[in-house]
């Protein structure tokens, strides 16, 4: 349900809620919240309600000037896993300068001016996501241990599968937030699970992913183990990865039967995305541990297309109907408004371009090899230069080539990735 300002204070003083969490997420798409009381709400609607840019990572793009947190008012939801009397609700914020100007560095904001743009050319996307987790054993101290919770496999069944009662406490506790899982089972990997959503909205998908991330956190701890998005928490198995499905509507609106003229735009966005994608793999590969993943286990490292199962960057579905395309290089360890709305962005330029799809399964050009690579290419990228800020770009880059020196110069990498990653992501 979408509420107004005005509803959600009548909401708050009829439903005892005490707190509001007023979330949003840095430039490496790791949630923020500052909570307020809800007496405060009609105020905070108002005026926002200060942060401390500096604190934040990615956010010296402000130079010192102060920044403000306003509530969306459409994305109210109850957090079902705090109590229920004195109510927790949250709402996820834009970021704005005190003199009403939006922040640069607001990636929710970066996402919204794509769909801006897309709807300007008389283009809607919609996104949904598959995504998986990896869930581990803590010891008697609780503190995670690198063992899987279990030993099963890709749908495997209860007892084998013991991730089961959790994974359905995640899609109850999504419900009561608004949001409906699709499907969810156990994966290939030890202890690994994959939950999917439907196409939504790309700010309502980017949204529903980062809420998706805490339900799975919250469900996992209350059920005494941890739960991991690292790309590649375990050497010799599986890695973490999120499929990202997109599909392109003509001029907003998605009930409208597409033609075969939409679906030959959808292959020219589907090529100007392939054609791009190195440029911003430092968006949708944005640790030292993701490269860890691409290139085993059917994910994907050669930038080509298929419309069969495989290892492919990106899959284009032949059965008909709504023909979307899946790009399956992405990670949850990602910020979703970037990756979205970079998508966005190079679909277009594929549309515009009319570009062609290479031969199926054909292609020798490979994803970056590693995080610095990875680094230089979107350093080098006029396409990057286009459409980020240049402030914030340089940044976001500048961080990736401190976190690989950092990396580089360790004496146990992967003990390095497991303290950087392991128990945060």
């Amino acid at each position: 349900m979408i509420y107004s300002e005005n509803e959600i204070l009548q909401y708050i003083d009829e439903n005892d809620v005490k707190f509001v969490k007023l979330t949003f997420c840095n430039s490496e798409g790791r949630l923020k919240n500052i909570s307020v009381l809800s007496s405060e709400m009609a105020s905070v609607f108002e005026r926002g309600i200060r942060i401390a840019a500096k604190k934040i990572e990615g956010f010296s793009a402000a130079g010192g000037r102060d920044l403000f947190l306003f509530p969306d008012s459409k994305t109210m939801t109850v957090l079902p896993w705090r109590p229920q009397q004195g109510r927790v609700i949250r709402m996820f914020c834009y970021i704005k300068y005190a003199d009403g100007t939006h922040f640069e560095g607001d990636s929710r904001y970066f996402l919204k001016k794509a769909m801006k743009q897309a709807l300007s050319k008389g283009y809607c996307f919609r996104f949904g996501t598959s995504c998986e987790f990896t869930l581990f054993k803590k010891d008697e101290s609780g503190f995670p241990t690198k063992t899987p919770h279990d030993l099963a496999g890709y749908c495997d069944i209860a007892p084998d599968d013991r991730g089961e009662n959790i994974r359905r406490e995640v899609c109850l506790t999504l419900e009561q937030m608004g949001i409906h899982p699709v499907s969810s089972r156990h994966e290939s990997g030890f202890g690994q699970h994959e939950i999917d959503f439907n196409a939504s909205s790309a700010v309502k998908a980017a949204d529903t992913f980062l809420s998706f991330k805490s339900a799975v956190k919250s469900v996992s701890e209350r059920s005494g183990v941890h739960a991991s998005f690292m790309p590649k928490p375990l050497r010799n198995d599986s890695g973490n990865g999120m499929h990202i499905v997109f599909n392109i509507f003509p001029e907003g609106d998605f009930f409208e039967e597409k033609s075969s003229d939409t679906d030959e735009e959808l292959r020219f966005a589907a090529a100007g995305i392939m054609k791009r994608i190195c440029d911003f793999t430092v968006f949708t590969n944005s640790t030292v541990n993701s490269y860890q993943r691409l290139g085993e286990f059917a994910a994907p490292r050669d930038v080509v297309w298929s419309d069969e199962e495989g290892a492919q960057l990106i899959r284009i579905s032949s059965d008909g109907g709504d023909s979307p395309v899946v790009l399956r290089a992405a990670d949850c360890a990602c910020n979703p408004y970037y990756v979205l709305g970079l998508m966005i962005y190079a679909a277009l330029e594929g549309i515009e371009e009319k570009a062609q799809l290479p031969e199926k399964n054909c292609g020798s050009e490979k994803l970056p090899s590693n995080l610095a690579e990875a680094a230089k290419l979107a350093k080098d990228s006029e396409f990057l230069k286009k459409y980020v800020p240049e402030s914030v770009l340089n940044e976001f880059i500048d961080a990736r080539e401190a976190e690989w020196k950092e990396y580089s110069s360790a004496y146990d990498k992967e003990a390095f990735e497991d303290k950087k990653y392991f128990y945060s992501l």
